[in-house]
This record gives C-alpha cells, sequence and structure tokens, in this order.
C-alpha cells in the first residue's frame, strides 16, 4: 500500500470517528510518527501535506532534522532525558513527555537561552503499569501549579499511552479518564489558561482516542508504514 493510500484510509477512519462523536473534523491533528522510517520517508509525508513529525530518539531525530532543514513541525514523543534537552529545544516545537520538575527546569532554562517557547503536555499514567512513565493523576494539579514558575514552557494539554489491547474499545477508560482529568482541571482553574489539548491514540486505538476526545493523535505503522532507519 503506498504512502497515499495510507494516508487516505487514515483519513476516513478519522472522519468517520469524529461522526460517531459528533466533533468537528478540524479538531484532531495528526503526528506522523517517524522513528522507524528513513529520512526520504520523512521527506515524503511532509510533502504529503502532514506536517507535523513525532520522533523519541535525539540521536536518530536529529540527523533527519538536519537534513531536510528543519522542515516541518517536530514533536518529541519519548522519554527525555535532562541531559538530552540541549538537543531537542530549538529544534523540537512540542514535548509530549513532560514528567518531572527536574525536566521542566532543564526546558525552561535553555528556552530561556535562545528566545523560544516550548510547548508541553504533561505526561499522565492513567493505566497505571508499572512498566509506563509518567505522573500517577492525582499528583497532576500540584504539578500544574508548580509549573506556572517557568516562563518559558508553556503546559497545553496533556498526554497518555493506553495498554496494547487486541481490542481498541478496551483502551476507551484510558482515554475517558485522561480527558475527566483535563476538564476536571480545568474546572479548578489550575492553569493560568485552560488546558486544550490531548495527546492520545496510536495506530491501533487512535478511533477510540478520537471518540473521547484526542486533539494529537500518534500514528506510525498505519501511516508511514514499517521501515529501517537511515
Amino acid at each position: 500500500m503506498s504512502l497515499q493510500d495510507r494516508i487516505q484510509n487514515v483519513e476516513k477512519s478519522i472522519q468517520a470517528a469524529c461522526a460517531r462523536s459528533g466533533r468537528n473534523r478540524s479538531e484532531v491533528n495528526i503526528v506522523a510518527v517517524t522513528k522507524y522510517v528513513s529520512v526520504d520517508m520523512t521527506r515524503s509525508v511532509l510533502e504529503e501535506g502532514i506536517l507535523h513529525v513525532g520522533e523519541n530518539r535525539p540521536q536518530n531525530a536529529i540527523p533527519k532534522w538536519e537534513a531536510l532543514h528543519g522542515q516541518g513541525t517536530w514533536h518529541f514523543i519519548g522519554h527525555l532525558q535532562s541531559r538530552k534537552v540541549k538537543d531537542v529545544v530549538g529544534k523540537f516545537k512540542y514535548i509530549h513527555s513532560l514528567d518531572r520538575i527536574s525536566l521542566a527546569q532543564e526546558l525552561d532554562k535553555r528556552a530561556a537561552a535562545i528566545g523560544e517557547e516550548v510547548l508541553a503536555f504533561v505526561q499522565v499514567n492513567v493505566s497505571g503499569e508499572s512498566s509506563k512513565q509518567g505522573l500517577v493523576p492525582a499528583e497532576v494539579e500540584d504539578f500544574l501549579k508548580e509549573m506556572q514558575s517557568y516562563s518559558h514552557v508553556k503546559v497545553i494539554g496533556l498526554m497518555t499511552m493506553a495498554p496494547i489491547e487486541e481490542d481498541p474499545e478496551l483502551t476507551r477508560p484510558v482515554f475517558r479518564g485522561l480527558r475527566e482529568l483535563r476538564d476536571e482541571l480545568n474546572a479548578k482553574a489550575v492553569t493560568s489558561e485552560p488546558l486544550t489539548e490531548l495527546s492520545m491514540g496510536m495506530s491501533g486505538d487512535f478511533e477510540v482516542a478520537i471518540e473521547e476526545g484526542a486533539t494529537w493523535v500518534r500514528l506510525g505503522t498505519i501511516l508511514v508504514g514499517k521501515g529501517e532507519e537511515s
């Protein structure tokens, strides 16, 4: 199947999920997860009009970013070590994995040094799996209050990863839980501006995530196919 065919199929699925849940298609953004594909495929994705790309390892992403001359908007979607922040800030506009204050401090310091603002999602471990990173839901309110001290890191929403399930319907409580948490935090006016974004849903479960309110879906294989990085 060609890239164009995959994009068309994904688009149909997104439109159907929006229709089922009474949402506007414009509310849902695609991040093409290009971590397993080549520079050429990443370039093709951008040329097809999908302008948001996601990577999770700086050492693999930076050569792609340089080869593509910074085309597109780059999202860091993996666990980010503080010592790698210097490689990420200035290249990646979005960080989907903010999960500790020490990381916020380093992001803020680096962003301030170059006069930029980092847009961040707080990663929440809604499922409670020990294998997953992120804050437990009960920790998020205090974390967000502490984040008010960092003027160059703007928290725009929350991110979560659901368990891998054969039946995507089983992921629904996780996605619903993240949306409800966001809505509760907004009702309390925990942040100076409402949290508007939810980064949730991947190739196997993005339709359910959209039905539950996802504004960013992170799509790898179903969109870009399989391949080896080069």
